[in-house]
């Protein structure tokens, strides 16, 4: 039972990490948010710039943001473009923050190489940003997708707040 679970685990790290080979269609894409590579180093914390700028990932079970079960949005932590709905976000047991969908228009999808077979890569469709990769195992009585996102590619805002 152990082995089991320790190829789990493994399986799990792999299928959300990774720097990830740009095909044709986002590598040549303009986005509305432009930066340099110093600007957003401005902007961003050394985490957040590694995740979104460098298609980084974070430990699993590192992010604050992967317990927040609340109402409230999920924005690119680059470009502040809301992402992700509260209400579609679910405990997929991974170590990252997963959600059934996005908003709607607000994430491009390319394909990733990376462990030699295509995934999915989400991107903000804003500034570009690497989010994560999206998989076909979320909950079947929703949408059965699950977003793997970074937390660090993340700002949340609980409902009722402005955003600034």
């Amino acid at each position: 039972m152990q082995k089991l679970f320790m190829l789990f685990i493994g399986f799990q790290l792999m299928s959300c990490s990774g720097t990830a080979q740009k095909n044709q269609n986002t590598e040549t894409k303009t986005y509305p948010v432009s930066k340099t590579k110093a600007e957003w180093k401005e902007i961003l914390s050394p985490e957040q710039f590694y995740i979104l700028r460098q298609v980084g990932t974070e430990r699993p079970f590192s992010s604050p943001l992967n317990k927040i079960y609340k109402p409230g949005t999920f924005y690119c932590a680059g470009c502040k473009t809301p992402l992700y709905e509260g209400e579609h976000k679910f405990d997929s047991g991974t170590g990252w923050p997963s959600f059934d969908r996005a908003i709607e228009g607000s994430v491009d999808k390319d394909v990733d190489y990376k462990l030699g077979y295509a995934r999915s890569e989400l991107l903000c469709s804003t500034c570009g940003g690497h989010l994560g990769h999206v998989f076909n195992d979320g909950p079947r009585e929703t949408t059965g997708m699950r977003h793997c996102i970074n937390g660090d590619a993340l700002v949340f805002e609980p409902k009722n707040t402005k955003h600034e």
